[in-house]
């Protein structure tokens, strides 16, 4: 999701200078957030937008408008307009290109698109999914599951159908298992591209085409090491300045040891980030746990964020990921500190008690409609157990080093959402919308993009 131009400065704005600094850190405390007003957390409701939807997971707007793009993580991209009717024929269908998915239950796909800064006169798009794997393996008698691909295609701003002839590819690489393959394009205030991508599946971060890192202690893994691969990292490219792109001057490992695509790393499976239109203009990035821990971070320049040594803030054991560790160490092997999440959610299977199977990213409110949410980060939970479509949303207030949060309750529904939570969108306006479905995996036609709504009690 592209910040609302209407707030950016201007494309002069030098490299992330909102948020490669270690000030920033400090300046958690977000410019215009009503820090003495709490948010109303059982005035807001949602309001069906479109459905018929397999696999809704991202919710798109182009500036100034009121179309909506919804991506369908089985390979299709739809268009809304403002009346809530959703195109017959999709923007761009990529389900013959996609690896086959699994029915049941799938974290491949189609999982991210970006619109370029000038898409409303280039039709410049970027996407994100899985292709069928290429011939060989990450060790020898296995085989990759998939591979990763980042594409740009163009768009005909007439008829509103992307070319498939046009696609043209910006980076690739093997993944060793179907799962934790992150997913979020999106475009920051300096213009460049940053891609989230998980730490490659199973478990651990170990087994094959899971490389060694620095922590001799646990097995594993790719998400600390910054040398072999771009799994487990945070990448920042820009797809204005080569062919097909080139390494912003700025990013943390240009001239150093490290690959010079990476701009953060230690992720599990970042599933979701987004940057917040206002304030600062952080990138709060959600990190999907294991056993233990769901976290929220936010993002800074040439930052470790810990796993597979943590998980959250606690020490990780590859051993035996119900157990913390004792201890484990404070700086990684460059002598630089991890840098602890904003936000920690209990897992379901935390023997301490849990309710979220994995946590679903979303953005600070930055709208009009619900007042008392300004300012404040939005997020959810998958679901509460793996077979329950019961999904719950979040509601955070980011000030400081360690954000409170509360659980939402929705006037036609207290308890939960009443579907799996599969991701959210924002609009030009602030306004932010939450796509679901009835199923786990991608299949039926159960899916849904609602829009959150103040009730009578918030207006």
């Amino acid at each position: 999701m592209r910040i609302n131009q209407s707030k950016r400065s201007s494309r002069s704005i030098p490299a992330f200078t909102v948020l490669g600094t270690v000030v920033l850190l400090g300046m958690l405390v977000l410019q215009g957030c009503q820090k003495h007003h709490e948010p109303n957390l059982n005035a807001v409701d949602l309001q069906l937008i479109a459905e018929d939807f397999v696999s809704p997971i991202q919710v798109v707007t182009t500036h100034h408008s009121e179309r909506l793009y919804v991506v369908d993580q089985v390979g299709k991209v739809w268009v809304v307009d403002g009346n809530g009717y959703k195109r017959p024929t999709p923007l761009l269908d990529l389900s013959s290109k996609l690896v086959t998915l699994n029915p049941a239950y799938d974290e491949r796909g189609l999982l991210g698109i970006a619109l370029h800064e000038d898409f409303k006169t280039n039709g410049r798009l970027f996407v994100y999914y899985q292709a069928p794997p290429r011939a060989g393996g990450p060790v020898p008698g296995a085989s990759w599951n998939n591979l990763s691909r980042i594409s740009e295609f163009t768009v005909s701003l007439e008829t509103q159908r992307a070319d498939m002839n046009s696609e043209r590819i910006i980076l690739e690489w093997d993944d060793p298992q179907s799962n934790h393959n992150g997913g979020t394009l999106v475009f920051g205030l300096d213009d460049f591209l940053y891609i989230s991508i998980g730490d490659g599946g199973r478990a651990n971060d170990t087994g094959p085409g899971h490389v060694d890192d620095w922590y001799l202690i646990n097995g594993g893994g790719n998400a600390q090491n910054i040398e072999a691969n771009f799994l487990g990292k945070i990448l920042r490219i820009d797809v204005d300045g080569g062919t097909p792109y080139s390494i912003p001057a700025s990013n943390p490992f240009v001239g150093k040891p490290g690959r010079d695509e990476i701009f953060a790393f230690g992720f599990r499976n970042p599933y979701r980030m987004s940057f917040d239109m206002g304030g600062e203009h952080q990138l709060i990035v959600a990190d999907a746990g294991q056993v233990l821990r769901e976290e929220v971070n936010v993002l800074s320049k040439g930052g470790n964020y810990g796993w597979n040594i943590k998980e959250g803030k606690g020490c990780f054991s590859t051993a035996d990921s119900s157990k913390e560790l004792a201890s484990c160490p404070s700086v990684d092997d460059r002598g630089k500190a991890f840098i602890d999440p904003v936000l920690e959610l209990n897992n379901w299977q935390n023997p301490q008690g849990g309710k979220a199977t994995t946590i679903i990213g979303g953005y600070v409110y930055r709208g009009n409609e619900i007042k008392s949410w300004q300012g404040k980060y939005v997020f959810g939970s998958f679901s509460q157990t793996p077979t329950t479509p019961n999904g719950e949303l979040f509601i955070a207030r980011p000030e400081g080093s360690s954000w409170s949060y509360d659980e939402v309750s929705l006037k036609s529904n207290s308890d939960d959402i009443g579907y799996y939570l599969r991701g959210f969108g924002q609009d030009d306006d602030g306004e932010i919308y939450v796509t679901v479905s009835s199923t786990p995996g991608p299949q039926g036609t159960t899916g849904k993009v609602f829009k959150l709504i103040a009730t009578t009690d918030e207006k």
